[in-house]
């Protein structure tokens, strides 16, 4: 069976590096590293009294992995503003923290070579339990600064609506 339906022709996966991320109905700029999606599913072992001495095994309560985005320090102001939602130092007595709207549904787009999206998944659920504005300064060092945002989440799923995409072909130039 074709790895790929719509582009048979295709042997090689998609690459990792074009990514977007979307929440609040919007692009956020400049993301330049997603952490993986990873879920673990707990194992129950169970027997009846009449089973021989080996044990069954059953599926049980399903975690998620919290997700790390991170990107390259600007006057963006959208890591941090989520950030605060959750906790907000210095806001006052009762309002440190956004119950309304601290949680957000993102969506994380995978693009082939061409800038087509090719894969989707939808993470639900989603609030910032760790936020790092700024790394460690080292004026000896080259390098981006970079912020980090650790997004716990309650479930991921793919989104199918998404279909793999007819790739285009080079023509040369007449």
């Amino acid at each position: 069976m074709a790895q790929f339906s719509v582009n048979a022709q295709r042997f090689d996966p998609y690459k990792n590096f074009k990514f977007r991320i979307k929440w609040d109905g919007r692009y956020v700029a400049g993301i330049s590293k997603v952490g993986a999606l990873k879920r673990s599913t707990e194992v129950v072992e169970h027997r009846e009294g009449g089973d021989p001495s080996s044990s069954r095994k059953s599926p049980g309560r399903t975690k998620y992995e919290a997700i790390t985005l991170e990107r390259g320090v600007t006057h963006d102001p959208e890591f941090e503003q989520w950030a605060n939602k959750v906790w907000n130092y210095g806001s006052g007595l009762g309002s440190e923290v956004s119950l309304k709207d601290f949680r957000k549904d993102i969506i994380i787009e995978l693009y082939n070579e061409a800038g087509q999206l090719a894969i989707a998944y939808k993470v639900y659920r989603c609030w910032v339990s760790e936020f790092q504005a700024m790394p460690d300064l080292d004026a000896n060092a080259n390098a981006i600064a970079i912020q980090t945002l650790k997004l716990e989440n309650e479930g991921w799923e793919r989104d199918y609506d998404v279909k793999e995409p007819a790739e285009p072909s080079y023509t040369e130039p007449a």
